[in-house]
């Protein structure tokens, strides 16, 4: 399915989602098909884009992201419903609208928002990391932990999250080594709790990833080159938070093994935010989610607002 170009309707719509990933296409599709008048706003630069295939989705296990968001798109477009290409940049409250701006100059106007934006893996600045990012270097186990098993795998040290890290590949693989990259990643308990498991342990720090014809073949430190097949990482994820900053939602902290593991939108149970009208769900919510948990929580928001939107035009009747 190809995209429009953002040519904004001249009266609002009932529902417009920033973000045409997993919990994007999920709440439009359920909109959708409860004959909303929903748009989709997308750049169509996912989250997943570098990894080979989606994991742990039932029916959908090695399909690769963008042939799934390709076949999310298509459904979408069977009832009717639009994806425009246009990134959104901005937005304001007006009234009973919220209206969102576009790259390019477009304004959107909508009875409800829901922002579906998603979110970037901050990596540590190590040269060849970001290259090798979804491929030779992973950071989930249950995304990436099979496609790894009985291999070679380095578990990069650069917070208190690599003993939990090492435990759970440790789980797929015995060829496990833990390279110290910040000295005080490991207290002298995790390196006793390493040395339990039967974890290698090597000084670091790491220098650069090295490749092969793409492919990657270990990390080099000033000790010499520490061989492997794939090298997991606890990256920081951060939300994609442009539109949700314009409208005064904050973001939170979530904290894990002593660091600030993501920063991301606090939600009411039923995906609302703290500004009225503006819903959100998938990783820019929940940042240790899976496409298939983003996927339900889009679901799941999008009968939310519909349920709203059938109450407000209940209230509008009665009111004459």
């Amino acid at each position: 399915m190809t995209t429009e170009t953002s040519t904004a309707p001249p009266t609002p719509v009932d529902v417009l989602v920033v973000g045409g990933g997993a919990a994007g296409l999920s709440a439009a599709t359920v909109l959708a098909r409860s004959r909303r008048d929903v748009v989709v706003l997308d750049t169509g630069a996912p989250r997943n884009a570098p990894a080979d295939g989606v994991h742990a989705f039932v029916g959908h296990d090695g399909v690769p992201p963008l042939e799934l968001l390709a076949r999310g798109r298509a459904e979408l477009a069977s009832y009717g419903r639009r994806i425009v290409e246009v990134e959104a940049v901005g937005a304001r409250l007006d009234g009973d609208r919220v209206v969102v701006e576009g790259a390019d100059g477009s304004a959107w106007a909508a009875r409800h928002l829901v922002v579906t934006s998603g979110a970037v893996d901050e990596l540590p600045d190590v040269p060849g990391l970001r290259e090798q990012w979804g491929r030779g270097v992973v950071h989930c186990p249950y995304c990436h932990g099979w496609e790894v098993r009985d291999r070679r795998v380095v578990v990069l040290a650069t917070t208190p999250a690599a003993v939990h890290q090492a435990g759970l590949f440790g789980q797929l693989t015995e060829h496990l080594t833990v390279l110290v990259h910040d000295p005080s990643a490991l207290d002298a308990t995790a390196r006793q709790r390493l040395g339990a498991l039967g974890v290698e342990v090597v000084e670091g720090p790491a220098t650069a990833v090295v490749e092969c014809d793409g492919v990657l073949t270990g990390v080099e430190t000033p000790a010499g080159v520490v061989r492997a097949d794939a090298v997991a990482v606890a990256s920081v994820v951060e939300a994609r938070s442009a539109v949700l900053d314009a409208l005064g939602v904050p973001l939170v902290d979530l904290e894990m093994f002593g660091r600030v593991a993501a920063r991301h939108v606090a939600l009411d149970p039923m995906g609302r935010t703290s500004v009225p009208r503006v819903w959100a769900a998938g990783n820019v919510a929940e940042p240790m989610s899976q496409v298939v948990m983003a996927a339900a929580a889009g679901t799941r928001v999008g009968a939310m607002v519909n349920a709203e939107l059938v109450a407000e035009d209940q209230e509008r009747r009665l009111a004459g």
